[in-house]
C-alpha cells in the first residue's frame, strides 16, 4: 500500500498531463486524468494539506496541488535516478539516491504550503488594524455590521477584504450572519481574527456596544504589530552584529597592533 501511494499518483500524473497536453479532447486523455485526480484525491491527508489549502482561499485545490506535488517528485526523482546511475553505475545507489530526493522534494513542497499559510496569516493580521479602524468608522456613521462589511469587501484590495467578501457571499447564500463570521474565524486559523469574532459574536448577541469593541480590538491590533516590528528590529540588530564582531573587530585589532608587531620584529632581529 505504501508503495502504490507513493509511486503510482506520480506515474499516473506524469502520463495523464503528456497525453492530455497532446490531445487535451481524447477520450483516452480524459480518463486518465480522471483517474490520477482519484489516485490524488486517495492519498491520505495526514498532514492537514485540505485545511491549510481552506486557509489560503484554496478550498477545492486539493487534488491539484497532490497532483502538483507527486508530478514534481517523480519528475525529481527520476532525474536524480539518471544522474545517479551514469555517475556511478551502481543501480542500487541510483534507486537509493532517488528515493531520498523524492522524499525531500515530496515535504519541500509541503513545507512550501506551510510557509505560504503562514504569510498569508501575517498579511491578514498586518492589515487587521487598518480594516477595523474602517468597520468602526462605518459603524459610527450609522451602518449595519454586515453594510459595513460589505462595503469594506468593495472597496478593500487586501487579503482580509477578500475574506469579507467570502463571508457576505455566505450570507447571501442563506446562512446567518453570525456563522459566517465564524466560519471566517476558523477558516483564517489567527489567535487574532478569532478573538475579534467572538466578540463580535458575542456582542451582537446582547445588544453590546459594538464601536467600543472595535475600538479595543483595533488598539490590540496596533500594539500588537508594534510588538512584532520591535522583535523584528531586535533580531535584526542581533544579526547585524555578527560582521561586527567577526569581521570588523578583528581587522581593526590586527591594523592597530601590526605596526607594533612589525617594529618588535625588527629590533628583535
Amino acid at each position: 500500500m505504501a508503495i502504490e501511494v507513493v509511486v503510482i499518483p506520480p506515474l499516473l500524473c506524469a502520463l495523464a498531463i503528456l497525453v492530455w497536453r497532446d490531445d487535451p479532447y481524447s477520450d483516452s486523455s480524459s480518463r486518465l486524468l480522471l483517474n490520477s485526480r482519484k489516485r490524488a484525491r486517495e492519498i491520505p491527508d495526514k498532514s492537514r494539506v485540505r485545511a491549510r489549502l481552506a486557509q489560503v482561499g484554496r478550498e477545492n485545490g486539493y487534488e491539484a496541488f497532490r497532483m502538483k506535488q507527486t508530478l514534481k517528485t517523480a519528475i525529481g526523482a527520476t532525474a536524480v535516478f539518471v544522474v545517479a546511475l551514469f555517475a556511478t553505475k551502481t543501480p542500487t545507489f541510483a534507486i537509493i539516491t532517488s528515493i531520498l530526493a523524492g522524499s525531500g522534494i515530496f515535504f519541500i513542497v509541503d513545507h512550501q504550503l506551510s510557509r505560504e499559510v503562514i504569510a498569508y496569516r501575517r498579511s491578514i493580521e498586518s492589515e487587521f488594524a487598518s480594516v477595523i479602524e474602517m468597520l468602526t468608522l462605518s459603524l459610527s456613521a450609522g451602518e449595519t455590521p454586515l453594510g459595513a462589511i460589505t462595503r469594506i469587501s468593495l472597496r478593500s484590495k487586501g487579503l482580509l477584504g477578500s475574506e469579507f467578501r467570502k463571508v457576505t457571499e455566505s450570507v447571501r447564500c442563506g446562512n446567518s450572519f453570525q456563522d459566517s463570521l465564524d466560519s471566517f474565524g476558523r477558516r483564517v486559523d489567527s489567535v487574532v481574527i478569532r478573538r475579534f469574532v467572538d466578540s463580535l459574536v458575542t456582542a451582537m448577541s446582547r445588544g453590546a456596544p459594538l464601536i467600543e469593541v472595535l475600538q479595543r480590538h483595533a488598539a490590540e491590533a496596533r500594539q500588537n504589530q508594534r510588538n512584532i516590528l520591535m522583535d523584528k528590529a531586535g533580531k535584526a540588530e542581533l544579526s547585524m552584529m555578527v560582521p561586527v564582531v567577526f569581521l570588523i573587530l578583528p581587522i581593526s585589532v590586527l591594523f592597530a597592533l601590526w605596526p607594533s608587531l612589525t617594529h618588535l620584529n625588527l629590533f628583535a632581529s
